[in-house]
């Protein structure tokens, strides 16, 4: 009885395969016994007679294989909240695989580079990226085992940096990469595949990568300061018991959010807070650090804005102080 190995991909046609046999679509499963026996008939003069060859047995190898996919169908969101980039890996081989999965922002071409901060998988298959759910991996670990035409998702969470301007572009690629082995097509890992079969590099040289695109949503905060001055005279100069109105009016533009906005301001040396001016938008607060957005110490002021979207109208805090 003769043993023998081949390789099997999608689509192609083995000799000695019986008509009919299905065809998967990662081809025939690696380690699958393929045997054949040979007949023949003939006549002699003392009857038909009927012989049979020994039984040809042929040991289908893992063919390695892999796809990767970007899910968006537009650019992500990223500025004061990270982005969640989703791709997806095919085991496209006939053998069962793990691969190795590296996240890289550092793209050419990129007008800004996000910062990885997490790799995941969904791990319950629910197409959303759920902390403490879902498979976290350091960048370039490996996945689960995956059956052959499997599929499962991954995420990409990063970071837009400190200098990214509002609407700029940026990518980050996803690279899946065989544990069982990569690299040129045809290549061979003797004894690597699936129950000990040999492993072969299929088309896809074992790796596959694809970027997902991001988008820079960032909101740009300006302030202006101006000062109103009315002496005990009624005129405007700036002498000893004089009241100082100051105004600073915060303008945000930009499509993200300017998160946590605070104005503070110091009091000037030579002056005296007087107690319950501020306003916000002309609406009084209190000095007390309390339920309002202001508050007053002995050195100066805050007002806490929240979070404002770039292109919100205008905030402006008023406060007083006296000349001493």
């Amino acid at each position: 009885m003769k043993s023998l190995r081949i390789i099997c991909a999608a689509g192609a046609v083995a000799t000695g395969l019986a008509a009919g046999t299905p065809v998967r679509a990662t081809g025939t499963p690696a380690g699958t016994l393929i045997q054949n026996t040979a007949t023949v008939t003939f006549n002699t003069g003392s009857g038909p007679m009927t012989l049979q060859s020994t039984t040809n047995i042929v040991k289908v190898d893992q063919l390695i294989g892999v796809a990767v996919t970007a899910l968006t169908t537009s650019p992500v969101a990223v500025g004061s909240s990270n982005a969640v980039l989703p791709y997806q890996v095919t085991n496209t081989g006939n053998g069962a695989d793990s691969f190795d999965l590296t996240g890289a922002p550092n793209v050419a071409g990129n007008t800004f580079t996000t910062t990885l901060q997490t790799v995941a998988i969904d791990s319950n298959g629910n197409g959303v990226y759920d902390p403490g759910v879902d498979t976290v991996l350091t960048n370039g670990g490996a996945s689960q085992v995956v059956a052959p035409d499997a599929t499962f998702r991954v995420f990409l969470i990063v970071a837009a940096p400190a200098g990214a301007s509002d609407a700029q572009t940026s990518q980050v690629r996803l690279t899946a990469t065989s544990v069982t082995g990569s690299g040129t097509p045809g290549t061979l890992f003797a004894g690597k595949g699936v129950g000990g079969v040999n492993a072969v590099v299929g088309l896809s040289g074992g790796t596959g990568t694809a970027l997902d695109a991001l988008v820079a949503n960032v909101a740009s905060v300006t302030l202006t300061k101006s000062a109103v001055i009315v002496d005990p005279y009624g005129g405007a100069n700036p002498v000893s018991g004089a009241i100082v109105t100051y105004s600073i009016v915060a303008h945000t533009s930009g499509s993200g959010i300017a998160s946590g906005l605070t104005v503070t301001d110091a009091f000037p040396a030579g002056t005296t807070y007087q107690a319950g001016t501020i306003t916000l938008n002309g609406a009084g607060l209190t000095d007390a650090a309390d339920g309002d957005a202001g508050a007053a110490t002995a050195t100066g002021i805050a007002v806490a804005l929240g979070n404002v979207a770039g292109g919100s109208a205008d905030k402006t805090v008023t406060f007083q102080v006296k000349i001493n």
